[in-house]
């Protein structure tokens, strides 16, 4: 007697195609540029390493740090965000590349084109290096001898030659501190300041605003002056100066809020 063939069931797994999470990406990104403020048009198109490209077209003004067909830490943000809204452990991924204005070149051929190119660049560079001809071993001049100085007069001191002196230092330019800055009070930005930090006080959370500008910064300094329970400063140099909200008494992050351990970050650079 043989065994009966048991039915083929069916897959339950979301299939990876695009037409399956282009709602699910259309909709958040949607929501998430609309309460910022920054209306935005998508634009969908399948890129050639399985992912799927979205083009941001902001029908406005742009968000501040961001440039239309350049890469930015806010786009970048918004990737990894969307990513990890959209991937759960178990499920098949489909990894989502945003671009502000253009659909963004897919990771792997950016970093074969970039290989590409330094390796040309390295080649050209030894064929263009001129050998250099033989030359005999220099020799060593004979130390001319020490100038004699004579013993210095009463109450005065020796001379001490030039090359001895050590070189004066030089002044550091210290970085701009915020909390001189005279500014313009911002109703609305000195309420949204004055609540994160209540809320970093309260829950004992780490809170940072990164891509504000000068002005913003000291404005957001004086506006959280007096609140209980938490430090705020300014700390980074340049694009990467940020205001850092730092509690009196840290809590630890509970264990459904922390990520999965599966994930793996390197997949959601874009």
């Amino acid at each position: 007697m043989s065994d009966a063939q048991a039915p083929e069931v069916p897959s339950t797994a979301p299939a990876g195609g695009g037409a399956d999470i282009r709602p699910r990406v259309e909709r958040l990104l949607t929501d998430i540029l609309g309460l910022m403020g920054f209306p935005v048009r998508l634009d969908f198109k399948d890129a050639s390493d399985g992912s799927l490209s979205v083009a941001l077209h902001f029908q406005g003004e742009l968000p501040p740090g961001v440039e239309s067909g350049r890469r930015s830490q806010v786009v970048d943000s918004l990737q990894f965000l969307l990513n990890k809204m959209l991937h759960r452990p178990g499920n098949e991924r489909r990894f989502v590349l945003v671009g502000a204005g253009v659909h963004p070149e897919p990771r792997g051929e950016r970093l074969k084109r970039e290989q590409a190119a330094a390796q040309a660049a390295t080649q050209q560079a030894v064929v263009q290096a001129p050998q250099p001809a033989p030359q005999p071993p220099p020799q060593a001049p004979a130390p001319a001898p020490a100038p004699r100085q004579g013993k210095p007069a009463r109450g005065q001191q020796a001379a001490v030659p030039q090359q001895a002196r050590a070189p004066a230092p030089v002044a550091r330019q210290a970085e701009s501190d915020e909390r001189s800055l005279a500014v313009a009070e911002d109703a609305a930005l000195r309420e949204a300041a004055r609540k994160l930090a209540e809320k970093s006080g309260a829950l004992g959370r780490f809170y940072a605003l990164v891509t504000v500008k000068q002005d913003d910064r000291a404005r957001v300094l004086k506006a959280v002056e007096g609140v209980p329970g938490v430090k705020v400063s300014c700390e980074g140099e340049g694009r990467n100066r940020r205001v850092v909200f730092t509690p009196e008494k840290p809590a630890p992050l509970p264990k459904q809020s922390m990520l999965p351990e599966d994930d793996d970050e390197d997949d959601l650079e874009g």
